[in-house]
């Protein structure tokens, strides 16, 4: 369960962050830019796909958001302990997965209010999904330096078990 020294760990590393900066609280980016772009029914598309993804996530974060954050933290921490305590590598590399999907996803649930709240649309609508993509990247950004610098921390140990 070498997972830091496996191409297809970085592969789905690289495909994750893009997936995750490319959907703006589920919505294609391309959309916000032909809506920006283009106005008329691109926006009017945008803004109903945003109204129904922000209602659908606040829906969720009313009804089960509680029981939401009490498994997701179980979960976290039964990775911590396996990855730091027991040493599983492959633990270690799904906390590195999911502890920052854990942030964009609170992230989402901000921005979803705040566009609730304020009833966003146009081009408020559009540089608030905007910051919201550029928040997630640098979330990205961040996990990946991360990530890297603990997978190649942990493949010099490797590497140093297997010399001696």
């Amino acid at each position: 369960m070498r997972s830091f020294s496996n191409l297809w760990f970085w592969i789905m590393l690289a495909v994750l962050w893009s997936t995750t900066s490319h959907w703006v609280l589920g919505v294609p980016f391309d959309m916000v830019t032909r809506a920006r772009k283009h106005g008329g029914e691109a926006a009017a598309d945008l803004e109903a796909m945003v109204a129904i993804n922000t209602r659908r996530l606040l829906y969720i974060a009313r009804v089960s958001g509680l029981w939401l954050v009490g498994i997701v933290a179980f979960l976290f921490t039964v990775l911590v302990v396996l990855g730091i305590f027991y040493r599983v590598e492959f633990a270690q590399a799904i906390f590195l997965l999911m502890a920052p999907l854990g942030l964009v996803g609170l992230l989402s649930l901000s921005t979803a209010q705040h566009i609730s709240n304020n009833a966003l649309e146009g081009e408020a609508l559009y540089r608030r999904l905007v910051r919201h993509r550029m928040l997630v990247q640098g979330i990205g950004m961040v996990s990946i330096f991360i990530t890297s610098l603990w997978g190649m921390w942990q493949n010099m140990q490797a590497y140093h078990l297997f010399l001696n």
